[in-house]
């Protein structure tokens, strides 16, 4: 399940919304137990584009994983 502030990708296009497959965002809420959550889409100077309500099979969970330095 996804938390609050998780970084996600659209897995389908919202073309209605100007989102693309693939569109990374941030959860801002949760909805149902994690059935649906609502994402937040912003540019790189934080200003928001879009916030939408999606299902859970629409979203792909980002994650980052450091690494050791050799």
């Amino acid at each position: 399940m996804l938390k609050l502030f998780d970084t996600v990708a659209l897995l389908v296009p919202h073309p209605e919304l100007g989102l693309v497959r693939g569109q990374v965002g941030a959860v801002v809420e949760v909805y149902r137990g994690g059935e649906a959550y609502e994402v937040e889409f912003a540019s790189d100077q934080g200003e928001t584009y879009a916030l939408a309500s999606f299902k859970a099979s629409d979203l792909l969970p980002l994650v980052h994983e450091g690494h050791a330095a050799a």
